[in-house]
C-alpha cells in the first residue's frame, strides 16, 4: 500500500464569489454572481510560438455564453422581444484569439438557413488569417492543406501510450448487470455475513460518505451494520494523516484505487478497479457532495456539525439516498459529460434553435431567473440573465433529479422542487418549476407516469429566485408550449428526438472511427455519436468509457508535453487536445495510426462546418 500525494487537484468551479451570497428564506430574489469579464484563452510562454491553453479558465466557465458572436434582444412595444445575433467581432485583449469566418456565414442573413451550418473555421492567436495554422501533428499548413500533414507516422509529437497502460476489461469477463444489484441484508443470527460480504467485495466501484467523527452517512452498496469495520479503517488512515502537512488523499491496494476528498465535516471515499484516475474519481467525488448541497446548503451543513459534531446525517438527507445513487451509478456505467466536465445538446438546425430560443424570450415572465427546454437528457435551449450562466456541475445535478433519479418522472406532469445550485449561490435555494410533456400525439400534453422515457423524455425546466413563483412558472410554460406547437418547433424537436443520435458512419462515411469523443473547450459542449452498433450492451460502453478514461488521464497528465496521444491495446484510440477543443477517438484493434489521424481530421472538419447545429453557441439572454 503505497500512499499517493496530489498536488493537483484539477480546475476549480468559478464563481466563488456568487457563493458569498445568499438567498432570502422568504424567496427574495438573490443578487445575480457576477461572471468574470475576461476569459484568457491563450497566454504568452517563454517562447512565443509556444501555444498553451488555460484549462482552468474554461471548463467551470459558462455552459452556453462563450462565443465570438455578439447576443442582444431587442424590445417592442407590446412587450415582446426578438432575439438577433451579430457576425461582428468585438475588440479583444492583445492575447484573445482571433477568428476566421466562412464567407458563407458572413454574407447570410439573420433568419437565413444558408449559415446554418457556418461558424469559426480556425482560431489563430495574434496572426492574420491568411497565414498558416498548426496542423494536429505540429506541421505547418498552409490553408488548402488538410490538417493532419503528410508525415504523420514520423512525427514527434505523439505520445504512444503503452500496451500495458491501454488495458481495459473485455466485454466476454464480466457481466456488469449484477454491479448495481441489491447486496442483500445480513441475518439477525450473522449466518449468511460471508455471503453477503462476498458480494460486496465483488462490486467494482464503491462509494462512501462518513463525517468527521466517523459515522457512516452513505454507501451505494450495503449497509451500515455491513461496512462499519471498513469505515473504522478509513478513518483511522485519515487520522494518521490529518496531523501532518501531507494529508492522506489516494492510495492503491488490492488492485483498487482509493480516492479521499475532505469537504469541512465530510469525508468522501471513491473505491474504484475501472481504470479511472485520481483526478476523475475526485470530479465525482466533488460531485456527490454538491448534490448534498443542493439538498441541505452550505450554511445549514454547517450549523449541523457546529452545534453537534456526532451529528447524524442520515435523518436530514433522508429521501435523497436515491439521488446520490443514481448520481454514483451513472458515474460507475461511464458518463462522457462528467468526464469531459461539459454537455450535449440536441442537434438543431441554427434557424430552428433561434426560434425557440425567441419564444422562452417572449414568454418569459419577471420572477424566471433560467429557463431551460430539455430533450433526451440533451440541452435543446436555455435562457439566462445577460453576463450569467449556469454551471456544468449544477447542470448535472438538475439532470440527474429529472431524468436519472426517476424520482420527478414518477409523478408526472409538473413539479415545484427547492434545489440549492452550488454553482450559483450555495448558501440558499432556488426554486424549479419541472413539467414533462408527451409528445406521442398530435399535440402536446403533460406526461403521466407510464408514458415517460429517458430517450423520450421532453422537459420544460424554469428556475425563480422566489418561492411563490409556482403559478407565474406554470402560465409561462402554458404560453410556450402553445407558442411551440403554433410555430411548429415541437414537431421539430420531436423529429429530433426521434431521430436521435448520428452514427460515425453517418458522419464521416467510410470512417475506420467507431466511436469518439469532441469537446468545445469556448462552449463547454460536446458532440458524440451513436453508441450503435458496437456499444449496445453496458459492458461495452463500460469498456468504450474506460478506454476514453485512459485517455483522457494520459493526454492530462501533469507530466505531459504533447497534444496526441495514441493508445495501442485491445483498440486503437487516438486523443487531440488543442487550446480550442478535445477529441477521442476510438477504432478497431489493427487499425494503423495514420489512418485514424486521417479520421480525426474528417471529424474535426465536420464539426467545424455543423458547430451551430451541435452547439448552443452565445444561447438567448436577457
Amino acid at each position: 500500500m503505497s500512499h499517493q500525494n496530489q498536488t493537483e487537484l484539477g480546475p476549480k468551479q468559478s464563481g466563488a464569489g456568487s457563493r458569498s451570497r445568499s438567498i432570502s428564506p422568504e424567496g427574495t430574489r438573490p443578487p445575480l454572481p457576477p461572471r468574470p469579464s475576461n476569459l484568457t484563452i491563450f497566454r504568452n510562454a517563454s517562447n512565443s510560438a509556444q501555444i498553451q491553453s488555460s484549462r482552468r479558465g474554461l471548463l467551470s466557465r459558462a455552459t452556453t455564453a462563450l462565443s465570438l458572436t455578439d447576443v442582444n434582444t431587442q424590445s417592442f412595444q407590446d412587450g415582446s422581444r426578438e432575439l438577433h445575433t451579430t457576425g461582428v467581432s468585438r475588440p479583444t485583449p492583445a492575447h484573445s484569439i482571433r477568428s476566421r469566418r466562412s464567407i458563407a456565414q458572413i454574407k447570410s442573413g439573420k433568419n437565413s438557413d444558408a449559415g446554418d451550418s457556418s461558424s469559426v473555421i480556425s482560431y489563430i492567436q495574434n496572426n492574420d488569417t491568411t497565414q498558416e495554422v498548426e496542423s494536429l501533428f505540429g506541421e505547418r499548413l498552409g490553408p488548402g492543406d488538410d490538417l493532419l500533414g503528410k508525415n504523420a507516422l514520423d512525427s514527434k509529437d505523439i505520445y504512444t501510450v503503452p500496451e500495458a497502460e491501454a488495458r481495459h476489461f473485455e466485454d466476454a469477463n464480466i457481466d456488469f448487470s449484477e454491479e448495481f444489484q441489491s447486496v442483500g441484508e445480513v441475518t439477525p443470527d450473522q449466518g449468511n455475513e460471508d455471503e453477503v460480504l462476498q458480494r460486496w467485495k465483488s462490486k467494482r466501484k464503491h462509494f462512501i460518505i462518513l463525517s468527521a467523527a466517523g459515522k457512516p452517512i452513505y454507501t451505494r452498496h450495503g449497509d451500515d451494520r455491513l461496512i462499519s469495520s471498513y469505515v473504522g479503517i478509513i478513518q483511522t488512515l485519515i487520522s494518521f494523516y490529518k496531523g501532518s502537512d501531507d494529508p492522506l488523499q489516494s492510495f492503491s491496494a488490492g488492485g483498487a484505487l482509493f480516492v479521499i476528498l475532505s469537504q469541512g465535516p465530510l469525508f468522501f471515499v471513491a473505491i474504484s478497479r475501472l481504470h479511472e484516475s485520481d483526478s476523475q474519481l475526485r470530479t465525482q467525488l466533488d460531485a456527490l457532495y454538491m448534490q448534498i448541497l443542493s439538498t441541505l446548503t452550505l450554511p445549514n451543513l454547517t450549523h449541523l456539525f457546529s452545534v453537534r459534531p456526532s451529528t447524524d446525517l442520515k435523518r436530514p438527507l433522508q429521501g435523497t439516498e436515491v439521488l446520490l445513487s443514481s448520481l454514483a451509478d451513472t458515474f460507475t456505467r461511464g458518463s462522457p459529460s462528467t468526464l469531459l466536465s461539459a454537455l450535449e445538446c440536441l442537434k438543431l438546425r441554427k434557424s430552428h434553435r433561434t426560434v425557440i430560443n425567441n419564444t422562452l424570450l417572449r414568454s418569459r415572465v419577471d420572477s424566471l431567473l433560467y429557463g431551460l427546454v430539455v430533450a433526451a437528457s440533451r440541452l435543446v435551449s436555455v435562457i439566462r440573465p445577460k453576463k450569467h450562466s449556469l454551471h456544468p456541475s449544477d447542470l448535472l445535478l438538475i439532470f440527474n433529479m429529472i431524468f436519472e433519479a426517476e424520482g420527478v418522472k414518477a409523478g408526472g406532469g409538473e413539479s415545484w422542487i427547492p434545489i440549492c445550485l452550488p454553482g450559483f449561490n450555495n448558501k440558499g435555494y432556488l426554486y424549479m418549476y419541472v413539467s414533462f410533456l408527451d409528445l406521442s400525439g398530435d399535440s402536446p400534453e403533460p406526461a403521466s407516469e407510464d408514458k415517460i422515457a429517458k430517450e423520450e423524455a421532453v422537459a420544460i425546466i424554469l428556475i425563480s429566485a422566489e418561492k411563490e413563483a409556482f403559478f407565474d412558472m406554470r402560465r409561462m410554460r402554458d404560453d410556450l408550449v402553445a407558442q411551440m406547437e403554433q410555430n411548429g418547433s415541437i414537431a421539430i424537436i420531436k423529429q429530433a428526438v426521434h431521430t436521435g443520435r448520428l452514427t460515425n458512419t453517418d458522419i464521416v462515411p467510410g470512417t475506420v472511427i467507431k466511436h469518439f469523443l469532441y469537446k468545445s473547450k469556448g462552449n463547454v459542449q460536446f458532440v458524440m455519436p451513436s453508441y450503435s452498433p458496437h456499444y449496445t450492451t453496458p459492458e461495452a460502453r463500460r469498456s468504450l468509457l474506460s478506454t476514453y478514461h485512459i485517455l483522457n488521464a494520459s493526454v492530462h497528465s501533469k507530466h505531459a508535453h504533447v497534444k496526441v496521444h495514441h493508445s495501442v491495446g485491445s483498440t486503437a484510440s487516438l486523443a487531440w487536445v488543442t487550446p480550442m477543443f478535445e477529441l477521442y477517438c476510438i477504432a478497431g484493434k489493427n487499425v494503423p495510426r495514420n489512418a485514424l489521424a486521417q479520421g480525426a481530421n474528417k471529424l474535426v472538419q465536420w464539426v467545424q462546418r455543423e458547430e451551430e447545429r451541435v452547439f448552443i453557441i452565445g444561447g438567448a439572454v436577457f
